[in-house]
């Protein structure tokens, strides 16, 4: 058995995360069964898979907050992750919410940096309680951000957004992929999602990858093209749910 969720991917390796023979188990119950994953550098990727079927515990052994695992998992050691609720401190103003857990001393200038990035550079001196759900996530974004990750792991992040919003911050997501050059691991229920941002789209079943696709269609995306729907129908019916004129989740 080997487990190493801290040795770092040089540039001499050909994956971002390696993951081979990965087990966990709760009360004796195999959540994740033995699982096989390979990320690219660079590549987006989202996981697709119905509630309790194990991609947030994926997501969480990859960021190393799981480590009672069986397997081996290697990733960058410069990650970091940005979850649906984006836990900010209430008694800090948003620039030091940005720069909690970095080491040393960093400067302010480091943590506007990054909220100018997404848009949020004039909301720095901001009690959290004040942002609106997007601005709060734009600093959970941020704070990942600021790390330089050459992983960035995403669990729902838009899940508790309203639809104008979401699209707002798919967008921003997309773009800030593209300008950094890192890789990402999106969790999400939300095939259109899926399909609009990622590379490869994984269906996570059985507490293995059951199924994957590459998305080869040109970016930037749009639901109107007969080839995103038809890739919408096979993951729907990948994920158990009949394709219909307006379901976009699992």
């Amino acid at each position: 058995m080997a487990t190493d969720v801290h040795r770092p991917v040089t540039t001499t390796v050909s994956s971002a995360v390696h993951v081979d023979g990965l087990t966990r188990a709760f009360d004796g119950r195999a959540v994740i069964d033995d699982l096989h994953l390979d990320v690219r550098p660079g590549e987006f990727v989202a996981l697709l898979g119905r509630s309790g079927c194990g991609k947030s515990t994926l997501l969480r052994i990859l960021a190393g907050l799981d480590r009672e695992i069986e397997g081996t998992v290697l990733v960058p050691r410069r990650r970091a992750v940005a979850f649906q609720a984006p836990r900010l401190m209430p008694w800090k103003r948003v620039w030091r919410n940005v720069l909690l857990g970095l080491p040393g001393k960093p400067h302010r200038d480091v943590a506007e940096q990054a909220l100018a990035e997404v848009g949020l550079k004039h909301r720095s001196d901001a009690w959290p309680k004040t942002l609106s759900g997007g601005e709060a996530q734009r600093a959970s974004l941020a704070r990942a951000l600021v790390r330089e990750p050459d992983l960035l792991l995403l669990d729902e992040p838009f899940g508790a957004l309203d639809a104008l919003t979401r699209i707002k911050a798919q967008r921003l997501v997309d773009e800030l992929w593209q300008r950094r050059g890192c890789a990402v691991l999106l969790v999400t229920h939300d095939v259109e999602e899926a399909v609009l941002l990622a590379d490869r789209v994984l269906v996570m079943d059985g507490g293995v990858i059951a199924y994957e696709t590459e998305i080869d269609l040109e970016r930037p995306r749009g639901i109107s093209d007969p080839r995103f729907g038809e890739l919408r129908a096979e993951l729907l019916e990948r994920l158990g749910v009949e394709a219909t004129a307006g379901a976009s989740a699992a």
